[in-house]
C-alpha cells in the first residue's frame, strides 16, 4: 500500500477509477491504453488493477471513426451531430483474455507485421532496420515504430528513406523514426554508419538485418567482391560486428536475420567436404544470379546460428527467419523475368 500511496493510486474508491492525471483511450484496432499526462507516458495496462482491455463489439449505431491531419483518432456522433477523441466503446470494454493462443494458432500466411506486435508497448527501445524504405523493411520498421519504439531505417537512399519517415509519420506524427545512409555494397559506408549510430549514444535493442539483392547482374563492389554476397551477407556481418559492443551495453537485445528458404538449395562446400571460398564471391564466368542470392542466404544463417551461440549467454539473441515464399516486394526489379513470375504466383503467397 506505501508504494500505491507513493504513486498517487490509492486516492480513488473503484478498482476501475483511474488516479488524477491518467487517461484511458483506445487505439485504432480496438485496445486501451492508459496515458498519465502528469508523467507523459503510455501504457497497456491499468495503472490500479493492472489488467489489459479491449473495446467489444463496433461503435454505437450512428457513429463513425475519423483520423484528423495529425494522425489523432476521432469519433463522429452524426444523431447528435458532435465530435469527440473520447471511444464511445470504452464503456463497452472487456478484459483480454490472460490464456494466449500458441503461436502456430494465432498467427498464420496472413497475419501482418501490425497484427503480430497488437497490444506491445515497445516505447524506449531502440530499433535498427536496414532496407527498411519499402517492402518487407518498410513494413517492419512502421509497425515498431506505431508501438512505441526509436526506429531508424538504414537506407542505401537516404531520400527515399525520408520518404518512408514522413509515411509513417503520416500515420501517427509523434513516431519516433528517421532515416540514416547506409549501403552495403561499401564496407566503409558500414563503418561510417556504425560510427554515426554510436555517436548518439543511444542503446539498440533490436537489429534487423533485412537489405537484400536478388537477381542482379554480375558486377564487384568497391570492395571487390561479388554485390550479392557482399550485399546480402558480408555487408550486415561486418555492421554486426561494429555494433556488437552496443548490442552487449544494451543486453537483453536481438538480431534479426532476414533469409530465405532457398539456402537450402546450394552448398558452399568444395568436393572434399571443406568451404569453398570461390563459391562466396564467384568471378563472373561462374555467376548466376539465383545461385549467388541463394548462396547469401545460407550464409545468413550459418551467421546467424554462430552469433547466437557465442553472445546469447550474454543476453543477445539471434535468429534467422523466413519471410515467406516469394513475397511481393520490390526486390524482383531487377529483371521482368522476375517481376512477370513474382506477378503470377502472388495470388498464392503471402502478401505484405
Amino acid at each position: 500500500m506505501a508504494a500505491l500511496k507513493y504513486a498517487g493510486l490509492e486516492d480513488t474508491d473503484s478498482e476501475e477509477e483511474l488516479p488524477p492525471g491518467w487517461e484511458e483511450c483506445t487505439t485504432k484496432d480496438g485496445w486501451v491504453y492508459y496515458a498519465n499526462h502528469l508523467e507523459e507516458k503510455t501504457q497497456w495496462e491499468h495503472p490500479k488493477s493492472g489488467k489489459r482491455k479491449r473495446v467489444a463489439g463496433g461503435l454505437p449505431y450512428g457513429w463513425e471513426q475519423e483520423t484528423d491531419e495529425n494522425g489523432q483518432v476521432y469519433f463522429v456522433d452524426h444523431i447528435n451531430k458532435r465530435t469527440t477523441y473520447l471511444d464511445p466503446r470504452l464503456a463497452f470494454t472487456v478484459e483480454d483474455n490472460p490464456v494466449k493462443p500458441t503461436t502456430r494458432q494465432k498467427y498464420d500466411g496472413n497475419s501482418t507485421a501490425m497484427e503480430i506486435l497488437q497490444g506491445r508497448d515497445l516505447s524506449g527501445k531502440v530499433v535498427v532496420v536496414t532496407g527498411a524504405n519499402s517492402g518487407i523493411g518498410f513494413e517492419t520498421a512502421k509497425s515498431l515504430a506505431l508501438h512505441g519504439a526509436h526506429v531508424i531505417l538504414a537506407c542505401r537512399n537516404v531520400s527515399r528513406g525520408n520518404d518512408a519517415v514522413q509515411r509513417i509519420l503520416v500515420e501517427w506524427h509523434k513516431a519516433k523514426v528517421e532515416a540514416m545512409t547506409l549501403d552495403l555494397a561499401s564496407l566503409q559506408s558500414v563503418q561510417h554508419f556504425a560510427e554515426a549510430f554510436k555517436s548518439k549514444n543511444v542503446p539498440l535493442h533490436i537489429l534487423i538485418c533485412n537489405a537484400a539483392v536478388f537477381g542482379v547482374p554480375w558486377c564487384l563492389t568497391e570492395d571487390g567482391l561479388e554485390s550479392t554476397f557482399q550485399v546480402n551477407h558480408l555487408g550486415h556481418f561486418y555492421l554486426v560486428q561494429l555494433l556488437e559492443d552496443v548490442l552487449l551495453r544494451s543486453s537483453p537485445a536481438r538480431v534479426v536475420v532476414v533469409s530465405s528458404e532457398s539456402h537450402r538449395f546450394t552448398e558452399i562446400k568444395d568436393s572434399s567436404g571443406k568451404l569453398d571460398f570461390s563459391l562466396l564471391s564467384p568471378s563472373k564466368k561462374e555467376y548466376w544470379a539465383m545461385l549467388a542470392y541463394n548462396r547469401s542466404k545460407l550464409c545468413n544463417i550459418l551467421f546467424s546460428n554462430e552469433l547466437n551461440r557465442r553472445l546469447s549467454p550474454h543476453g543477445v539473441t539471434s535468429n534467422s527467419v523466413h519471410p515467406g515464399n516469394m513475397m511481393y516486394s520490390s526486390i524482383h526489379r531487377n529483371w521482368w523475368v522476375y517481376t512477370l513470375l513474382f506477378t503470377l504466383a502472388r495470388p498464392f503467397t503471402k502478401s505484405m
